[in-house]
C-alpha cells in the first residue's frame, strides 16, 4: 500500500509587496485550484501599505505578525498553522513556474529527502545590465551544482513541516536582519539526518532589480561575512556552489588580474605575466562568459565578467578576514547580524 501523496502549504512572506502580489500569486493560487498545492499563505509582515488586503482580495489565506520581524519570523509564524505536510517557501519577489508543486511532491518521494529548493529562470525582470548578471549568476551557479546540497536557499525552496518544527524552524535571534538565516537552517536538517536537493527544474522568475551598490552591500554584509563565520565554527568551506574549490581558485586569478595595474606602474616589463593571467581569468570563467553573452550579448558578458572578478575579490576577502577573526582575535561566537 502505497502513502497518500503529500499535501503542500505556499507560504509568502510579505513585507510592502501590494506592487508584486498579483503576478507572485497567480501561479500559486492557479495551483490551488488546480489541487496541486494545499493553500496559499501571505503573511504580512507588517506593511505600512495595503499588502493584506491585496493578497486576500486576490484569494490567499493571510496572517499578519505581531511585529515587523522579517522574512524568518513571518515563515516561523506560518509554519505553526500552515495544513500542508511540505512548506514551500517563496519570496514575495519571485514568481514561482505552475507544476513546482509536481516537482516537489515528487523529490520528497525519495528516501529521506527533508528539503528541495530550485533557482532562477534565464529571463530575470530586471533590465539594466548588472541586475541581469546578479540574477543570471544566482541560476548560473545552481543549475550546475551537485543535486545533493549542503545548503538551503528560502527564495523559492520547500521543506518537511516536521523536520521543520522539529530544529526549531528560522533562527531569527542570530539573524535578526535576512541574511543567511536559511543556509543555516540547511547546516541543522543535515545534521538530523534529512537530505537536501536542489531541483534544477524547480525555476521561479526574480523580480528585484539590483544595482551594484545594493548588491555590494548584500553580498558583503548580508553574505560573505555571515555566511564565511557559520562555515568557520561549524565544518568549515563546502564543495559546492559558489565555496567550491574550483571557485576558490578562481578568487586567487581574479586577485591576481586586479592588482596587475598597480604592478605594471612599478614593473611595465611584466605586461607578458599581465597577458597570462588575464588569459587565466577568461578561461577558467569561459563557461559563465558564454551564458552571459547568450543571454544578453557581449556588454552584458564583458561587464558582468569584470565585475565577476571585483565579485570575487571582496568575497575571498571577507573570508580571510573571518579566519583572522576567529583565529587570532578568538572572537569565536561571532554570528549575530546585526
Amino acid at each position: 500500500m502505497t502513502a497518500p501523496p503529500q499535501s503542500i502549504s505556499v507560504i509568502v512572506p510579505a513585507y510592502n509587496a501590494a506592487h508584486l502580489l498579483p503576478d507572485v500569486l497567480a501561479p500559486l493560487l492557479a495551483m490551488q485550484k488546480s489541487g496541486e498545492v494545499a493553500e496559499v499563505l501571505v503573511i504580512d509582515d507588517c506593511s505600512p501599505d495595503d499588502t493584506a488586503q491585496v493578497a486576500r482580495d486576490l484569494g490567499a489565506r493571510v496572517l499578519a505578525t505581531p511585529q515587523n520581524g522579517g522574512p524568518g519570523a513571518a515563515r516561523n509564524l506560518a509554519a505553526a498553522t500552515a495544513v500542508g505536510d511540505i512548506l514551500w517557501l517563496v519570496d514575495s519577489d519571485v514568481i514561482a513556474r505552475e507544476g513546482g508543486g509536481a516537482i516537489i511532491r515528487r523529490a520528497f518521494e525519495e528516501p529521506d529527502v527533508k528539503a528541495v529548493f530550485g533557482s532562477y529562470d534565464d529571463a530575470p525582470a530586471g533590465t539594466p545590465w548588472f541586475s541581469r548578471y546578479k540574477n543570471l549568476m544566482h541560476r548560473f551557479y545552481h543549475q550546475r551544482a551537485n543535486r545533493e546540497a549542503q545548503t538551503f536557499w528560502a527564495g523559492c525552496g520547500a521543506i518537511d513541516r516536521e523536520m521543520f518544527l522539529k530544529v526549531g524552524g528560522f533562527d531569527v535571534e542570530t539573524y535578526a536582519v535576512p541574511s543567511i538565516e536559511d543556509i543555516e537552517l540547511g547546516y541543522r536538517i543535515r545534521n538530523a539526518g534529512g537530505r537536501i536537493l536542489l531541483l534544477p527544474d524547480l525555476e521561479a522568475k526574480h523580480l528585484k532589480v539590483w544595482t551594484i551598490r545594493n548588491a555590494m552591500f548584500t553580498d558583503i554584509f548580508r553574505r560573505a561575512l555571515p555566511w564565511s563565520r557559520l562555515m568557520i565554527s561549524r565544518e568549515g568551506l563546502t564543495n559546492d556552489l559558489n565555496t567550491g574549490w574550483a571557485e576558490r581558485v578562481k578568487a586567487v586569478v581574479a586577485l591576481a588580474l586586479l592588482l596587475q595595474p598597480a604592478i605594471l606602474l612599478i614593473r611595465p616589463d611584466l605586461w607578458p605575466l599581465a597577458v597570462l593571467i588575464a588569459l587565466l581569468a577568461l578561461f577558467m570563467n569561459g563557461a559563465f562568459a558564454r551564458f552571459l553573452f547568450r543571454k544578453g550579448g557581449l556588454r552584458l558578458a564583458v561587464g558582468g565578467m569584470l565585475y565577476h572578478q571585483v565579485y570575487y575579490v571582496y568575497s575571498a576577502t571577507a573570508y580571510v578576514w573571518c579566519l583572522f577573526e576567529y583565529h587570532v582575535l578568538r572572537r569565536r561566537n561571532r554570528l549575530h547580524v546585526p
